[in-house]
């Protein structure tokens, strides 16, 4: 398997400076996430909408821990061995979201392999209960891939989540080594799983990794043939020193017509520009 040549560091451009995060909302969203002891992507995976996340008073809370089985080669969340399930968790989570008094809520979480079920038991669970305590509060579940295991996809399904999604984070050829245990055509299948049911199918990939524009149009393609309705494009941005390095900054101009080739396949929806993640305005993709 080839992996990347290590290369010099590229300097960011003006499209990808971000703001210092501030404001009372802010400072309101991250004072509950620390006394409930929540993970969230928000701060593990370093995303650079943050500030106008939590300044709109949504964040994207992480289950299962915060420790992965796996280890992606873009990701920041830690690799390790996991702490046993904290099936206390869901309902915290649940409570949270009724503090934050949040409209939409977006749950992901850390793989956990090392579990008989993958996590996906805490999973319908933390949906059921959050639907319990906020029956107004629409919910999208960013999940694994489950292995592919129908049944445990099933369950995310039944405890009905609007939107479901998960990522296939790149194209074909880069996924060997930018993705662990993770394979293209596994998690293709685990979105036709999804898009089978009456939850909008969502997934998302990065740019930047040294992929060509055909394979990000051929990624497309595969996404919407398996039933995909939402899209997210975003730059990817080295973590760490550790991580995969930037191939590439893409242009503004050609997320813009990544968006356009998208919404001509029939995505309903496609967020596509440099500082996109999964989660960027989120609440809109419920409307299927």
């Amino acid at each position: 398997m080839n992996t990347p040549e290590r290369e010099t560091i590229l300097r960011k451009p003006e499209w990808l400076k971000i703001k210092i995060p501030s404001g009372k909302e802010y400072i309101k969203v991250r004072e509950i996430v620390e006394k409930h002891q929540l993970h969230t992507i928000c701060t593990s995976g370093h995303c650079p909408n943050m500030h106008e996340c939590w300044g709109r008073g949504t964040a994207t809370l992480m289950i299962l821990g915060d420790i992965c089985t796996r280890a992606c080669g873009f990701c920041n969340v830690k690799t390790g061995r996991p702490k046993p399930a904290d099936w206390g968790e869901p309902l915290r989570v649940a409570e949270s979201v009724k503090l934050m008094k949040l409209k939409h809520c977006v749950l992901t979480s850390v793989d956990r392999d090392d579990l008989d079920d993958l996590g996906a038991g805490i999973w319908a669970k933390t949906i059921e209960e959050i639907k319990k305590m906020n029956p107004g509060t629409t919910l999208e579940t960013l999940i694994p891939d489950f292995d592919g295991r129908e049944e445990l996809i099933n369950l995310v399904i039944n405890a009905g989540p609007e939107v479901i999604s998960h990522n296939l984070e790149t194209v074909r050829r880069i996924t060997p080594w930018a993705r662990s245990r993770a394979r293209y055509d596994l998690s293709l299948h685990t979105l036709s799983v999804i898009a089978k049911s009456s939850a909008v199918a969502k997934s998302g990939i990065m740019v930047g990794l040294g992929e060509q524009p055909a394979e990000v149009i051929e990624t497309l393609r595969d996404m919407r043939s398996a039933g995909v309705q939402v899209v997210t494009i975003g730059q990817y941005l080295q973590p760490t020193k550790k991580h995969l390095m930037v191939k590439e900054f893409v242009t503004p101009e050609q997320f813009q017509e990544y968006k356009m080739a998208g919404l001509d396949m029939g995505f309903r929806f496609v967020e596509s520009s440099p500082l996109v993640r999964s989660s960027y305005r989120a609440e809109k993709h419920v409307n299927k």
